[in-house]
């Protein structure tokens, strides 16, 4: 399995079509194997699904996500846990425990805006 956390200094990045890179892990037997971090250069939004599929990815964990890019994600076949916040090697252990906390309605909904300083959204939990 290949699995992929939005990331942002060591924590999961709250809005998936913003994030700048992945944590990604390599996990078998519910043991990691191996870990890297991987730039997104740019790519966003539903785009981040192919993105994630050509590194072999079957499973994201993130913060808040859009309808947009659930369903992108559901149409590369990769199953998706938002609504999650914390330490990303935290969030990994505790979902190869069965223990992940997380929100599957979870969704932003609020494109028509600029995220700015004063922006308030109960899905930016980073």
């Amino acid at each position: 399995m290949k699995l992929a956390v939005t990331h942002e200094e060591g924590n999961v990045f709250g809005h998936f079509g913003h994030t700048e890179e992945f944590k990604i892990f390599e996990v078998e037997d519910g043991k990691i194997l191996s870990s890297e971090i991987v730039k997104t250069n740019g790519v966003g939004h539903g785009a981040l699904a192919n993105f994630l599929k050509n590194y072999g990815v079957d499973t994201l964990i993130c913060g808040g996500i859009g309808a947009g890019a659930k369903m992108a994600l559901s149409e590369q076949g990769i199953t998706l846990y938002p609504g999650v916040v914390g330490n990303v090697e935290q969030v990994v252990e505790d979902f190869l425990a069965k223990k992940l906390q997380y929100h599957p309605d979870e969704e932003c909904n609020h494109h028509s805006h600029e995220h700015g300083e004063d922006h308030e959204c109960h899905c930016h939990k980073s």
